[in-house]
């Protein structure tokens, strides 16, 4: 009871097949959303910067032109500075001039909000800048360069440009909030559009699953449809639909077997009912209640044989791998015509054996020498007097081959196919045997990884091939 409740509660925690498909498909689909959208904010913000440094970079040639040109005067040069910086966007940007010692010499208005120390180390040629934060909290793009003075170019002056980035910054921001919008969008879009994509997806196997649903015992003929299936979900429906035809197969003969044995059974009880129902509808002797329950003595011998014929095609279904031995084929077929010697005899049957002594094969001893039996014991029902059964055992490339052919009546055509069906017969008004004999044979011989096959022609005779392994495999 346990097991069974932590059965239904896993079923009950378990996800949908829909449910796992449509949380990968949002969940990559974002993923490539949010990578496409970064990599968008990443080359806007570094196209921004690059403007920024290439503006910067104009001014610091600008004023290096004009400090080659102009006399170092402080005036002049601070005059110098302020139109470089009018001369930029809106007044956006900041100048300071440092000589070679390092102290200021002018600066631009509202300069001394970016400290000299936050540049970095001056270079050559404008490289690229820097973000840094000024006193008042605003971003501002920094670039410093060492420019020579002068036409000997004996000293060297450093010019700090500056430029503020909050226009920059709000597109920016702006920029970003609205990609922000997008990936919610996004995530929304992606999960409704994986949710629809499976449940389509999965439209084909909720149609195996109806038609497996639907199948019952007795519908066991109907079958899943490939027409329009993927090649995925096809070959799962042919295997499926293959499992269904060994089952109606095998249902079908559990069926007729079950009739046949019914049949059989039917027969021997009656014997034993009837005749025990006429030695009690009077006294009789002792003599007849012996000749009665002799009598049912001989039902009861045949409801033995046809039991343990039974249960052995039972135990050969299950068995696994037998247990094998080397053995010599043609001293096995001696032993079972020594066997069935005096009953020949009687019949005027003569049973030969024609195999080479050196033949061996990895078998079972009892299962095969008990296959060959049955096969006498039906050829000698079979053949009349002056006949002849013959045993061969003979070689091919992986196999050996068992024949036991007879020169009997032989079967009819019509019922060959049958003739290995269990509880079938091909005379049914015929006593003493119960359609099993055959049907053990080829059970035997399957259980050694063979087969057998029968070639008869009536009025002519039966020849039975038994083909094994060799060797066990």
């Amino acid at each position: 009871m346990y097991l069974k409740t932590d059965r239904n509660d896993a079923a009950k925690r378990s996800w949908s097949l829909a449910s796992i498909l449509t949380i990968y498909y949002a969940v990559s689909a974002f993923a490539i959303v949010a990578l496409a959208t970064g990599y968008l904010y990443w080359v806007m913000r570094r196209n921004v910067d690059l403007e920024d440094d290439r503006l910067l970079g104009d001014v610091v040639r600008r004023l290096h032109a004009v400090l080659s040109e102009t006399s170092r005067d402080k005036n002049t040069l601070q005059q110098q500075v302020e139109l470089s910086t009018l001369a930029g966007q809106n007044a956006r940007l900041f100048v300071r001039v440092l000589n070679e010692e390092g102290a200021t010499v002018v600066e631009s208005a509202n300069m001394e909000v970016i400290p000299a120390s936050v540049f970095p180390p001056p270079t050559e040629e404008p490289r690229t800048g820097t973000n840094v934060s000024s006193k008042e909290g605003r971003t501002v793009r920094i670039l410093g360069a060492r420019v020579p003075i002068g036409n000997t170019a004996s000293s060297y002056w450093t010019l700090q440009v500056a430029m503020d980035r909050a226009p920059e910054d709000e597109i920016l921001d702006d920029y970003l909030a609205n990609l922000s919008y997008v990936l919610v969008t996004a995530i929304v879009v992606c999960t409704v559009a994986g949710f629809l994509i499976a449940r389509r997806g999965l439209m084909p196997l909720r149609a195996i699953i109806t038609t497996a649903t639907s199948i019952q015992p007795d519908n066991l003929a109907e079958r899943i449809s490939l027409d329009g299936l993927p090649s995925e979900l096809r070959e799962l429906a042919g295997t499926f639909n293959a499992m269904l035809d060994r089952l109606e197969n095998a249902f079908t003969r559990l069926s007729r077997f079950s009739a046949d044995i019914a049949h059989e059974l039917r027969t021997p009880i009656n014997n034993l009912r009837g005749e025990i129902d006429v030695a009690l509808q009077r006294k009789r002797s002792a003599a007849e209640y012996e000749d009665v329950l002799g009598s049912c003595i001989e039902e009861c011998d045949r409801l033995t044989v046809m039991i343990e014929g039974l249960l052995f095609l039972a135990w050969a279904e299950n068995q696994k791998p037998l247990p094998r031995e080397s053995i010599h084929l043609a001293q096995e077929l001696g032993k079972v015509r020594d066997f069935f010697e005096a009953i020949a005899s009687e019949a005027h049957i003569e049973i030969a054996v024609e195999a080479e002594e050196s033949l061996t094969a990895q078998i079972n001893r009892t299962l095969v020498q008990r296959a060959v039996a049955n096969l006498v014991a039906n050829a000698l029902r079979y053949t009349p007097a002056n006949g002849k059964i013959t045993l061969r055992a003979s070689k091919a490339v992986d196999d050996v081959q068992i024949e036991v052919a007879d020169t009997g009546r032989g079967i009819p055509t019509k019922h060959l196919p049958y003739v290995f069906d269990r509880c079938y017969r091909a005379d049914p008004s015929e006593s003493g045997g119960f359609g099993l004999g055959l049907a053990i044979v080829k059970s035997i011989a399957e259980l050694h990884g063979g087969r057998v096959l029968l070639e008869s022609t009536e009025g002519q005779g039966t020849t039975v091939k038994i083909t094994l392994p060799h060797r066990s495999k």
